[in-house]
């Protein structure tokens, strides 16, 4: 009877260890999976980032190259739209990029003589979706400015104006800095000038008053020596 309850006990003890054992491997294989499941994510977030970083680099660069173009006098407003294709395109394809920015050069350099213009240009994916449109005329600036919001590059006479009113804000309290501190200056060097005069006109009353008192000593010794002769 005995022994029965110890084979049973070793048998419910040998289940639970068995179980145990099944349950930490479980859980070990659980928590590896896990664990390369989240390499695997923070792997693809970090190229997932990568690869928006080089984006944002490389329109960086293309907004440079923009901006080194000289733009023709003819051209009072200026906007370039470029989808996120057309960015990707020429990201992956260096002879597309270098195609569309021959053909922005073109554009961007080109005069619309003896009127002024407003040009919007459109890139697109391909060569084929590139376009230019172009409004002249005081009235015709309203179509531009519409389609042009959103725009990755922008110039405008407006920005222009508003560029040559800061600048003149600048020049003008610049110079009125200057102004302040020339007459700050100046009432400073004045200041100085009345006290110089001031001590100088007390030097010069003591020397007056020096030279009476020793006249006047110089008086009485002599008065006291004739009155002692006589």
């Amino acid at each position: 009877m005995a022994l029965g309850i110890q084979n049973n006990f070793y048998s419910e003890s040998s289940m639970v260890s068995v179980t145990r054992k099944q349950e930490k491997e479980n859980v070990k294989e659980t928590f590896t999976k896990k664990l390369y499941f989240n390499e695997v994510d923070k792997t693809q977030e970090i190229k997932e980032m990568t690869q928006k970083e080089e984006m944002m680099v490389f329109k960086k660069e293309f907004y440079a190259e923009l901006e080194r173009i000289p733009k023709n006098r003819t051209i009072t407003n200026l906007a370039v739209n470029i989808s996120e294709e057309a960015f990707k395109n020429m990201k992956d394809d260096p002879e597309y990029r270098a195609k569309i920015m021959s053909a922005l050069q073109r554009d961007l350099t080109s005069s619309f003589a003896p009127l002024k213009a407003s040009l919007l240009i459109t890139v697109g994916a391909t060569e084929k979706d590139y376009r230019g449109d172009s409004w002249s005329g005081p009235n015709n600036d309203s179509e531009f400015f519409a389609r042009s919001q959103d725009s990755f590059y922008k110039k405008t006479s407006g920005q222009k104006d508003r560029n040559k009113e800061l600048l003149e804000e600048y020049l003008e309290k610049r110079a009125q800095t200057k102004r302040q501190q020339q007459e700050m200056l100046n009432e400073k060097i004045a200041k100085q000038e009345q006290e110089r005069s001031r001590m100088a006109k007390a030097w010069n009353s003591e020397r007056q008053m020096a030279a009476a008192s020793n006249a006047y000593d110089a008086n009485v010794m002599t008065e006291t020596a004739i009155d002692g002769i006589i």
